[in-house]
């Protein structure tokens, strides 16, 4: 699942091509989107902003109406350079935005909705989001509260996957974040100290926003995550790797050096 380096990188990219501008075109090429309407819906209305928060995208247009995207596990973004072959088959394409030489195409978006601004500050979904680990204005200290209020437990490695909780950490993010900060993550969240969960995420998120700002996947700094069986860089010991939570999300960490 696309995680929130992965949606920062996709608005700093779409931003130079659709914010404060009026798209020459729409395209709701995904059946589903047929009988919406949004090309005429939006039809003559400049995008005002191109926000992300955790694994949500936002573009928001004149006239109190945003589209909200969720990749989940299949969807991505891409921008393109018009009439330029896309890196996924046309058929896969739910929606296409064309400025000038440029087109934003979103694949695959299993949520994709188109919904008033006011309705994105009342939308139950959105507002259980925790704070958005690679915002400007990151504040640990709400971080600290969600976490408190939450199951003490419940592993911390389940807990950080939780976007109630801190929104933006995926599955890579937070085997990286509890190895960084040397955190066992089977440990409970009622036995980890406030001083170590803040330096699980603030441990992920440098790395983070580096990874928004690469042109490509970067997997050679990667110290656990789908390196089962692999000596640690640090302590030597082998690496394991098991489900953990409700979801079974697989888990990796060095039992060397993770306490």
């Amino acid at each position: 699942m696309p995680e929130g380096d992965t949606i920062l990188r996709a608005a700093r990219r779409i931003r130079p091509v659709l914010e404060g501008n009026v798209p020459d075109e729409i395209r709701t090429p995904q059946r589903r989107h047929t009988m919406d309407r949004w090309p005429e819906r939006l039809a003559g209305r400049r995008v005002t902003s191109v926000d992300p928060y955790g694994k949500h995208l936002f573009l928001r247009f004149e006239g109190d109406l945003t589209l909200h995207s969720h990749l989940r596990m299949t969807g991505s973004w891409g921008v393109y350079a018009s009439g330029a072959r896309w890196r996924r088959a046309p058929r896969r394409a739910w929606l296409v935005l064309r400025a000038g030489d440029s087109e934003v195409v979103e694949f695959d978006g299993p949520l994709l909705e188109l919904m008033t601004e006011s309705r994105t500050r009342f939308d139950l979904r959105l507002q259980a989001l925790g704070p958005d680990l690679l915002a400007d204005d990151w504040q640990p200290d709400r971080f600290l509260r969600r976490l408190r209020a939450d199951d003490p437990t419940r592993g911390i490695g389940d807990a950080l996957l939780d976007q109630r909780i801190v929104a933006g950490i995926g599955n890579i993010w937070k085997a990286e974040g509890c190895w960084g900060a040397a955190v066992d993550p089977w440990r409970r969240v009622r036995d980890v100290s406030d001083e170590e969960a803040v330096a699980i995420v603030e441990n992920a998120r440098p790395r983070m926003l580096a990874a928004a700002d690469s042109w490509r996947k970067e997997t050679s700094d990667r110290h656990v995550y789908k390196r089962t069986g692999m000596p640690c860089p640090r302590c030597g010991a082998r690496i394991r790797s098991r489900g953990q939570g409700d979801d079974n999300r697989t888990t990796y960490w060095c039992p060397g050096c993770q306490r």
